[in-house]
């Protein structure tokens, strides 16, 4: 079958940890779609979520420059500060680009927040990561009614 577009994507997600083995083959680690921040209080405080983007993209026939953007979008609907790297298409239809970028993702707000993928304002795909806020009790200071023991006399 001839080849007649391109870019293609193959991939596009977030994982804890990308690999380079050896011999070249890249290994992804616990790929992930749900982040749960904890904490104390009602409303979730600002958290830093360190994950990998991984974007892949195979040639085609497309060869060339080209500008990718990677435009987070909060929960509220808020665009976030996007992620702009050039690119260089080159070699077989079956030859492409693996991204792997490490990020320290700020967040703010519980909800899925979607980090929007396009070559030179075409939109190829929509990567989901939902945030889960689980409000937990403050531990108490160990007193003796609550370690089981009689109180003092």
């Amino acid at each position: 079958m001839p080849i007649s577009g391109g870019p293609y994507l193959a991939g596009a997600f977030l994982c804890e940890k990308a690999l380079l083995e050896g011999d070249g083959v890249n290994s992804f680690i616990r790929v992930v779609d749900r982040w749960t921040v904890s904490g104390p209080s009602e409303q979730m405080p600002p958290t830093s979520i360190q994950a990998t983007l991984v974007i892949m993209f195979k040639s085609g026939i497309h060869r060339g420059p080209g500008t990718l953007l990677v435009q987070p979008v909060s929960p509220s609907d808020q665009n976030m500060l996007p992620l702009s790297l050039s690119l260089l298409f080159e070699g077989d239809e079956d030859r492409g680009l693996t991204l792997v970028v490490p990020m320290a993702f700020p967040v703010n707000e519980p909800g899925v927040h979607w980090f929007v993928v396009s070559i030179d304002g075409q939109a190829f795909t929509s990567i989901p990561l939902r945030v889960i806020y689980h409000r937990v009790a403050p531990m108490m200071p160990p007193s003796p009614s609550n370690l089981g023991l009689p109180p003092p006399r």
